[in-house]
């Protein structure tokens, strides 16, 4: 269900008092600037109406008077599974196809699968890894080995962490910029990243969406920073745990400790993709504004 603008006052009305009452209420609510403007959503219609009734009745935020008089708050509506999968069909599409991948590849063990969606073609003789260079991949028309690396991923964990990340993100940006704006940025951020690995690290097998969601963060981050709404704003705590962890990654205590090479340059070349992104999207949904 889509967030509702319950109110829109000048910038210059304090709402500290009310916004205070409805903290006090538990009524979910949010306040965002917006143009000159002070607007106040809420998850559903039924909250709309409830917050307006209030706000006629007790705009300073007159808790007592409220606890008199006023009738609870309804409850949050809460769609199903079914429904989430309906309602983000991209989302759904890229996490469906990730699993199938997963089990054609058998998380990255069956490497004559990976070699077909790695970023260069490679084999493997004994114990040793040949690869072919990108200029001579491309010039055989592989072209699909630009984005397909995001598909393929190492191991459960490394599976399901970022299913979940693609679910979270994902759906947000469907949700508020449309299903294909999706897919071109998950192809985008894609390409992104894996050509910042490669150019870092020079042929290798890697992959996964890591890179892709450090964009999605990125855009998400920076777009929320120019434009405001509901939809893009994410808990301050994930934003500090995502670059947290980014930059931990980079200091290669994991390989320390072998748990496995972790694609930095990926996630890098992915955020600040993300970061453009979300620059010029943000930017021009201002403008419009």
């Amino acid at each position: 269900m889509s967030a509702i603008a319950a109110l829109r006052v000048s910038d210059e009305i304090n709402l500290s008092g009310f916004v205070q009452m409805l903290k006090h209420l538990q009524l979910p609510h949010r306040v965002a600037e917006e143009a000159g403007e002070q607007v106040l959503w809420v998850p559903s219609a039924a909250y709309a109406e409830q917050v307006r009734e209030l706000y006629q009745r007790f705009p300073l935020g007159d808790v007592e008077g409220v606890l008199a008089g006023a009738e609870p708050a309804p409850r949050p509506y809460r769609p199903g599974l079914l429904q989430q999968l309906k309602a983000s069909p991209m989302t759904t599409a890229v996490l469906l196809l990730c699993f199938v991948v997963a089990v054609i590849t058998w998380l990255g063990d069956n490497l004559e699968a990976v070699s077909w969606l790695s970023f260069v073609d490679f084999r493997v003789e004994g114990e040793y890894g040949y690869f072919t260079q990108l200029s001579d991949t491309l010039a055989e028309g592989q072209w699909w080995r630009l984005v397909s690396p995001m598909l393929l991923h190492f191991g459960i964990l490394h599976l399901a962490m970022n299913s979940l990340w693609f679910w979270e993100l994902g759906r947000r940006i469907e949700y508020r910029q449309g299903r294909w704006l999706l897919l071109g940025l998950t192809l985008l951020f894609s390409l992104g990243a894996n050509l910042a690995q490669y150019w870092y690290s020079g042929p290798s097998i890697f992959g996964g969406l890591s890179g892709v969601l450090y964009g999605l963060l990125g855009h998400c981050w920076i777009y929320q920073k120019l434009a405001p709404n509901p939809v893009y704003e994410l808990p301050r705590g994930v934003l500090i745990m995502m670059l947290v962890w980014l930059v931990v990654c980079m200091t290669g205590v994991f390989e320390l400790l072998q748990f496995g090479a972790i694609a930095n340059a990926a996630h890098v070349g992915g955020l600040l993709a993300g970061c453009v992104t979300g620059l010029l999207g943000g930017a021009l949904a201002r403008r419009q504004r």
